[in-house]
């Protein structure tokens, strides 16, 4: 979501979005993927939600994902984990955010704007099954997939981005294909205050603002 536009009037918010019936205060960040839903509040407590409930995860984790290669998440010490059978296994490595979207895979930054493979230096990653998209500390956004061989800037910025496990970019950059990977432009989502957090699964947009509100959004 463009930090630039995301002023519009509350009639229109309530047209595209409701509160979430999440009884979690203060999250800080969300992650959706495969129909399942986590999240992290500020006291680093991660949660696996379900419906109009929460299950408390064990341990603290700074950033949690949920995708085709699991659930995974990293610690204030910057850990990997993965959630098998109800506990969290220790993976060999560091990592400061980690994102689950790939097939069988998962990337992420192991420290202050570096990456995980060759490339620019970014701040987040996002996988899906056509690539893996990030965005650097000046929010330019670059894109990496099969067919360019490597990184290959997107003519736009955004703070923070994440792809569903079917390959659709948030907010939205439309035409995502096999062929085309790269998409073809955004549609905005227009929104009356700051969100800090986003993420898009099942023709569901959740967002966390800057005040704590956690809603959920159709299209």
């Amino acid at each position: 979501i463009y930090r630039d536009i995301m002023r519009a009037t509350a009639a229109i918010l309530l047209v595209l979005c409701l509160l979430a019936v999440i009884n979690i205060k203060n999250l800080m960040q969300i992650d959706a993927g495969l129909g399942q839903l986590v999240a992290t509040d500020t006291s680093q407590i991660s949660y696996y939600l379900v419906g109009d409930e929460s299950i408390r995860l064990p341990g603290s984790l700074k950033h949690i994902t949920v995708g085709p290669a699991g659930i995974w998440g990293v610690n204030k010490a910057d850990s990997i984990y993965k959630y098998v059978a109800g506990n969290w296994v220790q993976a060999a490595g560091l990592l400061k955010q980690v994102d689950a979207g790939g097939v069988q895979f998962i990337v992420g930054r192991y420290s202050i704007l570096s990456d995980s493979h060759k490339g620019p230096a970014v701040k987040y990653y996002s996988c899906g099954p056509f690539g893996c998209w990030a965005v650097n500390k000046n929010d330019d956004i670059y894109l990496m997939n099969c067919l360019n061989n490597g990184w290959s800037p997107i003519d736009s910025k955004l703070f923070v981005i994440e792809v569903e496990t079917d390959g659709s970019g948030v907010n939205f950059w439309d035409g995502i294909t096999a062929s085309k990977p790269e998409g073809t432009g955004w549609s905005n989502i227009p929104m009356y205050m700051p969100m800090k957090h986003v993420t898009y699964d099942l023709g569901r947009l959740w967002v966390i603002s800057n005040s704590g509100f956690t809603m959920v959004c159709t299209h």
